[in-house]
Formats: structure tokens, C-alpha cells, sequence
């Protein structure tokens, strides 16, 4: 049977792409005074930036600021005010200030899980912001081991099943990412269950696992999670 339960943070635990997507909407009423955006295809120009800047800056708001700043100089062929760019970094340090908001029935959920399995919270980013969000969401003290890693892959969640002492197929990931939350456990033979966020980042919708996998189960919200994970212990045992 399964025994212990990861959660994922950003838009699992607490809401969070919403506010990258409003620094983006920002960004592009900025740029547009400088040049045609449906002529240019910036939301394409600003992930390829985004995606090229990921080894040197990681993930969260401050990697997404530079990258930012880097698409706004090359879109405009370095025409772009010093005001504005001031403005970029205003955006970037909003999204750094943002509420922590848990999603509606999380608390409960990880409160039942943790019940009946060792839960461990696993998110990626910026490690100050990353640690920001996990002292202000109130769940911290429901979780045996906290974890923020630089990147969601295999070799990752190898290095942490090593550390907690347990095989891949006693555990599942709770997340609402494919990409990054469920397709690399389940590769190491672990478990899932995926809850969709209402948006998601281009990077992290780029990826062709499938949620069908007869190990994962596909929860609509938080109250499904206890349940989803019962069912993964039945077919645990099939």
C-alpha cells in the first residue's frame, strides 16, 4: 500500500499561476506601446525567453522578472524606456508580495491524508519565496519533511525516495501538474493524483503523458483526494 503522500504547492496547496498570468497581462499593455503584439507573437517570444533562462535563473518570480526584462529589450529593439523597465521589475516585486490563498478544501484534504500516511510537501522555485509561501499557509506544521527543489524530475524524486527511506511504489504525488508533479513518479513507478488548476503554464502543459495511466487518479478539486488515494491503494494491491 502506498505510504507516503507528496503534495505539490503552486496551484495544488495555494493559488498561484493566476498572478503570473496578470505580470504577464501587465507586461504586454507595457510593450504594446513599442510595438504591433499580434504582429509579433509576444506570449510565443516571452515562453521561448522564459524556457532559454530557466537553467541560469530556476523557477518563480524572480527568474520570471529577468526573463521579462531580457524579451522587453530584444521585442523592442532596446527602444524600451528606462521608466518602463522600472515598471517590469514593479511587476516582478508584486508577484513576489502576493497572498498566500489556500485552495477551497485543501486543509481538510491534507489533514485526512495525513491521517493515514506520511505526507511530505514538495515544491520547486525561488527558495525564498518558496519558503515565504510555506510559513504563511498554515499547513506547515501537517507535513513530516518539507522539500524545495531547483527542478521536478526523476532524478529528483529518486534522490528524495532515497532520503525518506521508501520505494517509488509506495508512494503518490498530489499535484497539478503532469510535467512536472505526476509523469516523473509514476516513470519511477509511483502513483498519482492529478487535480487541474483552472490555468497552466505554457511549460508545464508541455508534455505528452497521459493522466489515463492506470496510475494515476483525476481528481476536480480537493475533496477528491482521500478518496482518489484509496482507490490507489486498491489498485496497489491488484
Amino acid at each position: 500500500m502506498i505510504e507516503w503522500v507528496g503534495f505539490d504547492g503552486d496551484d495544488t496547496l495555494w493559488h498561484s499561476e493566476g498572478y503570473y498570468q496578470e505580470a504577464q497581462a501587465e507586461f504586454e499593455q507595457i510593450v504594446s506601446r513599442y510595438v504591433d503584439l499580434a504582429k509579433l507573437g509576444l506570449h510565443d517570444r516571452l515562453l521561448a525567453v522564459e524556457r532559454r533562462n530557466i537553467k541560469l535563473f530556476g523557477y518563480g518570480a524572480k527568474g520570471m522578472t529577468l526573463s521579462l526584462l531580457e524579451a522587453a529589450i530584444e521585442v523592442t529593439g532596446s527602444r524600451i524606456s528606462a521608466a518602463d523597465l522600472h515598471r517590469i521589475i514593479g511587476i516582478g516585486k508584486r508577484v513576489l508580495a502576493h497572498p498566500v490563498q489556500l485552495l477551497p478544501g485543501i486543509r481538510a484534504a491534507v489533514e485526512a491524508v495525513a491521517a493515514t500516511h506520511r505526507v511530505v510537501l514538495i515544491t520547486k522555485g525561488d527558495l525564498f519565496h518558496q519558503e515565504q509561501k510555506v510559513a504563511a499557509c498554515g499547513l506547515a506544521d501537517l507535513f513530516h519533511r518539507i522539500e524545495i527543489v531547483s527542478e521536478k524530475d526523476e532524478r529528483s524524486y529518486r534522490r528524495l525516495f532515497d532520503e525518506f527511506g521508501v520505494d517509488a511504489e509506495r508512494f503518490a504525488m498530489v499535484g497539478n501538474s503532469l510535467r512536472s508533479d505526476i509523469a516523473p513518479v509514476v516513470q519511477l513507478g509511483g502513483w498519482g493524483v492529478y487535480m487541474p488548476y483552472h490555468v497552466t503554464w505554457a511549460h508545464e502543459a508541455d508534455t505528452d503523458f497521459a493522466a489515463a495511466s492506470a496510475h494515476v487518479a483525476q481528481v476536480q478539486d480537493a475533496s477528491g483526494i482521500p478518496a482518489a488515494l484509496a482507490e490507489l491503494d486498491l489498485r496497489t494491491a491488484a
